[in-house]
């Protein structure tokens, strides 16, 4: 009947006029399912969307907000270069062929990648195949902690950590970051590769540490103060600007479906890297996401035999991770005692 409304998008726009889009939510471990609305490239609400694996009808309130910055000020929107202390706009082209002269003459093993658990596990394995054409030797993710509320929010705020562990085989994601921090300063680790990540403001990174390299690339949705001091930055884009596959703390197998494009010359952090590995001289013949999900499902087990269409708007189980979902927990408790009905 209307009598409970949310301020924040009442009278912003006719809920006909929107496009809903059915996603994940990308704010924790959990990955409630969410429908996202949107009009003419702006989001202007998201709502829980039933899963009763996952969230039954449920999200965190603190994540049905947090979409707001996507169509802010602060976003990347062009590949910039870095000129003596300044950036200048350029193309993409420029961009990559600025990055494949400056990693010429460095070792792989003088190379370093700090992806992302916010990424997909397609966005993953093409990191995975950027690591393995340069012979990269170090690689880690940043990981993010905080309280588990005891009912949907996770201790867990990235997205896909299980799919770092997966794809990337990373068994302590963000056990290495010291490391790499120690090698830069040491001068063992010239060149550094950061996708999706702010390093200054989440992973203890500072400008001394990253003014030590020969080369430092970011890609990221949004202006940081990690970019001050990368040789090349490139607009990422950001969750819902991408389709994916992501797995959550239970150990779920979620598509992230793309709700909007990224603004001016964004592109999605899979092209990114592709682009990166082709500008090098390596060649993969990918064109989406969905040819990286079938490459999935030939290298990983796990995701042998798995289409998209089968993972379809609810997800599948995929590994068993040993976490349970509080929430649904208690759901279960009180079906049992006949306090639900359903």
């Amino acid at each position: 009947v209307g009598a409970l409304t949310s301020n924040d998008f009442r009278f912003q726009m006719r809920v006909w006029f929107m496009k809903e889009v059915n996603t994940i939510d990308v704010n924790c471990a959990t990955g409630s399912n969410i429908t996202v609305y949107q009009r003419e490239g702006q989001i202007y609400r998201i709502t829980p969307r039933q899963n009763n694996d996952v969230n039954s009808d449920w999200m965190p309130d603190s994540h049905r907000l947090n979409f707001h910055w996507i169509n802010g000020e602060d976003r990347l929107t062009d590949p910039m270069v870095k000129e003596g202390n300044n950036h200048r706009v350029a193309t993409w082209q420029e961009a990559l062929a600025t990055t494949a002269d400056k990693l010429t003459g460095i070792q792989g093993s003088e190379i370093a990648v700090i992806a992302s658990a916010r990424m997909t596990n397609e966005e993953l394995l093409m990191v995975n195949r950027l690591v393995r054409h340069l012979d990269i030797g170090h690689i880690d993710t940043v990981p993010r902690n905080g309280e588990n509320d005891n009912y949907l929010v996770a201790a867990d705020r990235n997205p896909n950590t299980n799919g770092v562990k997966l794809v990337l085989g990373l068994d302590n994601p963000g056990s290495q970051l010291d490391a790499i921090k120690k090698g830069i300063k040491e001068g063992r680790i010239k060149a550094l590769l950061s996708f999706q990540e702010n390093l200054v403001d989440d992973a203890g990174f500072d400008g001394e540490t990253l003014d030590k390299l020969d080369f430092f690339l970011t890609a990221y949705p949004l202006a940081n103060p990690t970019a001050d001091f990368a040789d090349v930055v490139l607009p990422g884009g950001c969750w819902a600007e991408k389709s994916g596959t992501m797995i959550n703390v239970a150990g779920r197998l979620q598509r992230l479906n793309k709700v909007v494009d990224g603004p001016g010359q964004t592109l999605e952090p899979w092209e990114i890297v592709r682009d990166i590995i082709q500008t090098t001289g390596g060649g993969n013949g990918i064109y989406s996401a969905l040819d990286i999900f079938k490459q999935l499902t030939e290298e990983i087990s796990e995701f042998s035999g798995l289409t998209w269409g089968r993972i379809g708007d609810l997800g599948l189980p995929l590994i068993e991770t040993g976490i349970t979902i509080p929430l649904l927990d208690r759901e279960k408790e009180r079906i049992a005692q006949g306090l639900i009905v359903g």
